[in-house]
């Protein structure tokens, strides 16, 4: 079911960027509304992975998957519409092909990204990549700069309304990058470990 939801929320974020390109103001506002949809079904399918006991490897893999999809091809899409500058999606985009890179390497070796048997062996590196409090924090920002933008680009609202949502929108994109290389520079330090013979056990040190 969790698999499911990671799915149809991949799905669900391939059309919201499609429609945005029908610029409408009642089709941008479906597509704010279908954002939050996004947005919930992000935090239903971590849910229902523990409330079902579904909880698994692959499962975890299909998350970062469908985490990756649907913020790629957001940031993409908002700088093929003009609304952000190159640097935002290539800084994304670079750093998630390292960053799973490494974390494939340490799949292998028994390791994952969260959880128990998270690659992060450090209390810092844990807090930084692993913790709820990080997660929900970059998620968070992700999540209204999705939204706010938007919104904030919506025909039809007076011109300081969209100008004043979308600096939200803004200011919220530069956070979640800030985090998404912030969240990135531990697992670039641990992964390190990998891709050398001997293997680590997983555990927290």
């Amino acid at each position: 079911m969790a698999n499911l939801v990671s799915l149809i929320r991949t799905l669900l974020g391939l059309l919201v960027v499609s429609l945005l390109f029908i610029q409408t103001q009642s089709m941008y506002l479906l597509c704010f509304v279908l954002t939050i949809a996004v947005i919930a079904m992000d935090a239903l399918d971590g849910y229902l992975a523990r409330k079902l006991n579904e909880s698994s490897k692959m499962g975890a893999v299909i998350d970062i998957l469908g985490d990756r999809v649907v913020e790629q091809v957001y940031w993409v899409t908002f700088l093929a519409l003009g609304w952000l500058p190159l640097w935002v999606p290539l800084v994304v985009i670079v750093r998630g092909i390292v960053v799973d890179g490494l974390r494939s390497m340490a799949l292998e070796q028994g390791f994952t990204a969260f959880g128990q048997s998270s690659m992060q062996q450090t209390k810092l590196g844990w807090l930084l990549v692993s913790s709820n409090f990080s997660r929900t924090t970059y998620a968070v920002a992700k999540a209204a700069a999705f939204a706010f933008l938007i919104l904030g680009h919506t025909p039809g609202f007076a011109p300081e309304v969209n100008a004043n949502i979308t600096f939200i929108g803004l200011a919220c994109t530069y956070i979640s990058v800030a985090f998404c290389v912030l969240r990135g520079l531990p697992v670039l330090a641990e992964g390190r470990r990998f891709l050398v013979e001997d293997k680590p056990k997983p555990g927290l040190g």
